[in-house]
């Protein structure tokens, strides 16, 4: 089984600039502590973190849907193969040596061709009663050399196809003429000089001299002078027919009808087709090529992916297939939001601005060196989530990070700032469902689900011309995935300031929170530019109001 899993670093779906930036920073003190942890993400970067990551020279962190137990995480190695020309008498040795049930066969580009199993070479033992036609099986001279071990005598077409039947020579002379046809391989004991020669005069392709029996010059001198094969092999006749008919190629007797399964494909959708066949193992395959294989017995016991969560901690933020997941730690600066863990964790939760300041200072905590492409990214992380310091959710200690953070950087933390703001403030060719998805987070308030979303610009006028757009697209979310409302934050980061559109009910629950009249699809809140302090502590009072009513 494969031990080398990574343990990754992801934020929320719908990520923002610090989702994304403090997944790379935290991986990076990981990494530095000697830890196999990679950074991820559960969706698409928004063009403010693709302008962050850009301007630091840092790629993108690896794309994951969900956590969801797949066939790459049970593969096993499979270094044991056989190659559709390989005879049986090899694979024989490979399934005995390596105690297998079944090997995949492969072809010479190493492209997975067909399976065999012991239940294949049983029904060819069963056929062993008589010998086989090898010419329709395409046996060379060569397979049978090697199987038999034998020594050549007399070359004659030794890398030559099998062209006629095996014969075994016994009885009488008259009896051998009979049976013994040209093309033949015919073998023969210890017998007297006058029986080769009489089996060689047959127009046979090849004889075979069992028991290591005397070949006479007069016997070889015959052969040569017909350009017949002679070979001698030390087991007895018996034996010797036995392993010719070993000679057979694997292709011959291969199932090519696989039951096999890609890396991706979900252990679940994997179990009907396992218990509809008795196999042990099946393999995996990658654009053709054979990947490993998969073995029944570990369908049962499935390793999880190790996680580390950064900047939430609710489930329905978290990226699809989390309960199936290990969770190792939390980061974050958000409520506590009720992800259960099946055993203690260390999480670090702070009340500051963004994840970024906790994550940087755990670096200096542990004396561990910020380079600058990191420090520029938490500092971007830090001046988004804070907008530039105007957020009520800014604290003393996020904007003191972010200082030393930048001197690390070599930035002016204004001038790039508004840089990296501006790059992520227009709409451009963003659809109303984009928009309405926009850094979009779950919370369970009261008996409600709602999703928040959130787009800073710094003209609202390009968002609000779109308005009702934007509305029908966030009441087709709120219906099609069972939402009861749906908000979008248009914040004005020059007027700091937020027009909030909603949908879904009860909008009450707009007017008690804000003290706004609701009855149509957006109130305008001066000032606010916080869904985590803003946003959600009024929405949770609120419902509490509401049910008191």
């Amino acid at each position: 089984m494969k031990n080398t899993k990574p343990i990754y670093t992801i934020g929320h779906r719908n990520p923002d600039t610090d989702s994304i930036c403090s997944a790379i920073g935290y991986a990076h003190l990981k990494q530095a502590m000697g830890e196999n942890v990679v950074p991820a993400r559960a969706g698409k970067v928004n063009e403010e973190t693709k302008f962050a990551l850009n301007h630091f020279h840092v790629e993108q962190p690896l794309l994951i849907t969900d956590l969801y137990p797949r066939v790459k995480d049970i593969t096993l190695d499979c270094k044991t193969v056989v190659k559709e020309t390989d005879s049986l008498r090899h694979l024989g040795e490979i399934m005995r040596e390596n105690d297998l049930k079944s090997v995949p066969v492969v072809d010479k580009d190493e492209r997975l061709i067909g399976i065999v199993t012991v239940s294949d070479l049983a029904q060819r033992y069963f056929k062993e009663l008589s010998m086989q036609n090898l010419a329709d099986a395409g046996v060379s001279f060569r397979d049978v050399i090697r199987v038999i071990d034998g020594e050549v005598i007399v070359n004659g077409d030794e890398g030559g196809k099998i062209r006629g039947n095996v014969r075994i020579a016994a009885g009488s002379i008259s009896m051998i003429q009979d049976v013994v046809k040209e093309h033949d391989v015919v073998l023969i004991g210890d017998r007297r000089d006058e029986t080769l020669i009489d089996c060689l005069k047959q127009g046979i392709d090849c004889m075979i001299v069992t028991g290591n029996g005397r070949v006479s010059p007069s016997v070889i001198e015959e052969a040569e002078e017909r350009h017949m094969l002679i070979i001698n092999t030390p087991y007895d006749t018996y034996t010797c027919a036995r392993l010719i008919n070993q000679c057979v190629p694997v292709k011959r007797i291969m199932q090519d009808e696989i039951v096999a399964f890609k890396p991706l494909d979900l252990l679940s959708d994997i179990k009907g087709t396992m218990e509809q066949y008795s196999y042990r193992n099946y393999p995996v395959v990658e654009n053709g090529k054979l990947v490993g294989l998969v073995s029944k017995d570990m369908l049962m016991v499935p390793e999880r992916e190790r996680v580390i969560l950064v900047d939430h901690n609710e489930r329905g933020q978290a990226v699809e297939g989390i309960e199936e997941a290990k969770i190792l730690e939390i980061i974050d600066h958000h409520r506590l939001g009720g992800i259960q863990t099946s055993e203690p964790i260390f999480t670090r939760q702070e009340p500051v601005g963004c994840t970024a300041t906790i994550v940087a200072n755990m670096h200096w905590h542990r004396d561990v060196d910020i380079p600058p492409s990191i420090a520029g990214l938490l500092l971007s992380a830090i001046l988004s989530d804070t907008v530039l310091f105007k957020s009520p959710t800014c604290t003393p200690y996020d904007k003191k990070t972010a200082e030393r953070l930048a001197e690390i950087a070599g930035v002016d933390i204004m001038e790039y700032g508004m840089a990296m703001l501006k790059a992520g403030s227009g709409i451009g060719n963003m659809s109303p469902l984009e928009i309405t998805k926009n850094d979009m987070k779950e919370f369970q308030i009261g008996d409600y689900r709602i999703i928040v979303s959130q787009i800073s610009v710094m003209d609202t006028k390009e968002v609000m011309d779109i308005e009702a757009e934007i509305v029908k697209s966030m009441a087709d979310v709120c219906k099609k995935e069972g939402y009861d409302m749906s908000l979008v934050m248009v914040t004005d980061i020059i007027a700091e300031g937020t027009y909030l559109l909603y949908t879904g009910s009860p909008k009450t629950l707009i007017g008690e929170a804000f003290h706004k009249d609701a009855s149509g699809t957006h109130i305008y809140l001066p000032g606010v530019m916080s869904r985590k302090k803003q946003i959600i502590p009024p929405l949770s009072e609120a419902v509490k109001l509401i049910k008191k009513q």
